[in-house]
Order: structure tokens, then C-alpha cells, then sequence
């Protein structure tokens, strides 16, 4: 482990051990991860995509930590973008590796062949992956907690990826039967008990938000070694979803709608430059907020903060960066966190008014 690690990881663990006795969950703001999963794209893809889109491929040249690394520092918000694959097979063979050297290790386990939700984030281009497996994600996660069991509880994000990409394998679309296999593979390979669900913070009011307009998020000593996972999607998949969960009951996944929906409590708002105010209000209302600190490796190439200053003073609770160390594939100083290299603090919105 290089020295700005250690530095990251020591100030990490002693900011762990002060107690935010009486906190809730949306009373805090935490720092985590995009695309969390994320390896780097080997040089000869990268530099295949620079030759017709120069763009995205400097948009996708980032990578990640293991996640229990990125824990180990202090992180609490994941990202995981998972493609539907009930056989197995789907994505076998990636046209990308193609540009690789004959025998590069891939996929050694053949675990793309295994029936299941697969892990990575582009079919076909960007397929590197701690895991490719989505149980094998959610497996390191329980094997982590289990080791730090009195944990600040983790967002965990969930994308599920149906969309069309030109010259690249056609993925399956996510049904309301394909999203709530998100829910069982969660709930098979964490357990329950190790989950903050909607049926816990909406208790015996009407609704979820109602429950969270009511202020009726557990604190957090009450949910220290749990994860709360959220549906990132747009409003037509969360319906899809919400068909196999009707308001919410008996779900792992939180979703992302607006507010005035019986279901709403979490969302995805991820420019917090023109909407600062707008996130401000619902953070004051009770709402969670998840916003970005930098995306598409720009911020990171110009060093430019303006954005998670931004995202610092809306009062969101949960901010995600590429960044949490500085890029090792490109000469950047940039890189997020809070006050003494930490990732986790009071949150500036709700701490001003509860004093």
C-alpha cells in the first residue's frame, strides 16, 4: 500500500471510532464510489476507442480499489451496474478482447457462463470487473461487514443496464421478473439482516414518504453493519420494479422517484451546481440525496472543485467520486474528501438547524 493510502486508511479508522450518538441516517454526509466495481480498461482498447470516439474513451479511463479496499478507507456509498443473465452465456465473449494478447486471463472461471445478474459497464467494450459476478460482489461486501460489524451503514446504488450500445451484443431487458431477481440475489447471498429496507423506515405510517417526511429514519447506532441499496433508474423501470413491489412492501430496493410518490424517500439528483437549492429543501424535508462530485474524468483533468464544493454545501447525504485517491492513469492532483482525508461527517444542512 503506497503512502497517500495509508494516510487515507489512518484517518479513516480514527474518524470510525467517533461516536455520532443520536444521528440518523439522513443526518449525516458520506463519501463513496462510481461504477464502483470498475478495473481499468486494458491500453489497447483504450487506445482503439481514442481513434473513433476520443471522448468516451477519456470519459472511461478511471478505475477503482476492490470494494473492501474503498471500505477499508472509508468510503459508504457503492455503485454496482448489473446486466440480466438468467442462463448464463450472454456476454461469454466480450468483442473487445479481441484486441488483447492471445491468452490474457479474462474470464478463467467461466463465470460467465454461470446463470445470473453479471457485473461490469459496457457489454462488449468495458468489461473489466472486480467481479463478474454480481454474488460475488455482494459476497465481499457480507464477508466485510462481518469482519467490521459495527460499520457506518453503506449506500449501495444499483443500475441495471438494458441499454443498446452500436456494435456491441444486444443485452436482455430488465422486466419486473428480471428486476426483482436484483432483490433475491441480494437477499440469498447478504441476508436480511443485514439490510435497511423501505418496510424498516416506513414502520407504521401510510406510506415510505410519509414515514420519511416524518422524519423516521433509524439512527444510526440502530443500523451500524447494514447496507441500503437503492434502484438507480428512470421512472418507467421503477414502475416495472414496484409491479413485483407494490409501494414498496416487502422490498430490498429503495427507488428513485420524485417526490408527491407514495414511494419516494431516495434520490438521485447528480448536478448539484444548478441544483443546490432544490436538494437543500429536500434534505431539509427529510428526503436522502445522493449527488455527484466529478464525473467523465473532467473534473479530475482540470482540478476543478467547483462541483464538489457544491455538492458539499447542498447538504446531500451521499456524494460519489472517481477520486477518493488521485488517478493513477493520468497526471491529476485531484481528489475528494472531507475535512483531515476523511469520508464521513455531520451533515452540514441538518446540523446547523438540530443546534
Amino acid at each position: 500500500m503506497n503512502y497517500s493510502k495509508i494516510l487515507y486508511l489512518s484517518a479513516c479508522l480514527l474518524f470510525s471510532f467517533q461516536p455520532l450518538f443520536g444521528q440518523k441516517l439522513n443526518e449525516t454526509q458520506v463519501i463513496g464510489s462510481h461504477n464502483s466495481y470498475k478495473s481499468s480498461m486494458p491500453a489497447p482498447i483504450l487506445e482503439y476507442l481514442n481513434k473513433i470516439n476520443p471522448t468516451a474513451a477519456q470519459s472511461l479511463e478511471y478505475e477503482h480499489l476492490p470494494l473492501s479496499e474503498q471500505l477499508d478507507l472509508g468510503l459508504r456509498n457503492l455503485e454496482l451496474d448489473v446486466f440480466h443473465d438468467p442462463v448464463g452465456g450472454k456476454y461469454t465473449y466480450p468483442k473487445s478482447l479481441a484486441m488483447l494478447p492471445e491468452g490474457t486471463d479474462f474470464d478463467s472461471k467461466n463465470e460467465l457462463q454461470q446463470p445470473g445478474l453479471k457485473l461490469f459497464h459496457v457489454q462488449d467494450l468495458d468489461v473489466q470487473s472486480h467481479h463478474l459476478l454480481f454474488k460475488n460482489a455482494i459476497l465481499e461486501l457480507k464477508n466485510w461487514s462481518n469482519q467490521n460489524p459495527d460499520h457506518h451503514p453503506v449506500f449501495v446504488l444499483i443500475n441495471a443496464k438494458d441499454g443498446q450500445v452500436p456494435m456491441t451484443v444486444i443485452p436482455l431487458t430488465f422486466s419486473a421478473t428480471a428486476l426483482d431477481s436484483i432483490d433475491l440475489e441480494v437477499r440469498t447471498h447478504l441476508s436480511m439482516d443485514k439490510l435497511i429496507t423501505p418496510d424498516l423506515v416506513r414502520g407504521n405510517y401510510e406510506s415510505l414518504e410519509k414515514a420519511v417526511l416524518a422524519g423516521n429514519w433509524p439512527e444510526i447506532d440502530e443500523v451500524r453493519g447494514k447496507f441500503l441499496f437503492v434502484l438507480d433508474e428512470n421512472e418507467e423501470k421503477i414502475r416495472r420494479y414496484l409491479i413485483k413491489k407494490p409501494e414498496l412492501k416487502n422490498a430490498v430496493l429503495f427507488v428513485n422517484l420524485k417526490e408527491g410518490n407514495p414511494e419516494a424517500g431516495f434520490r438521485i439528483i447528480n448536478d448539484p451546481v444548478s441544483n443546490e437549492s432544490y436538494i437543500q429543501d429536500l434534505v431539509r424535508n427529510g428526503y436522502i440525496i445522493r449527488t455527484r462530485a466529478d464525473s467523465d474524468t473532467k473534473e479530475a483533468r482540470t482540478g476543478d472543485y467547483t462541483k464538489f464544493e457544491k455538492a458539499k454545501t447542498s447538504g446531500a447525504q451521499v456524494i460519489s467520486t472517481d477520486y477518493y485517491l488521485p488517478s493513477r492513469l493520468f497526471q491529476s492532483d485531484y481528489h475528494v474528501s472531507f475535512e483531515n482525508r476523511t469520508f464521513e461527517r455531520e451533515n452540514p444542512i441538518l446540523s446547523q438547524e438540530i443546534k
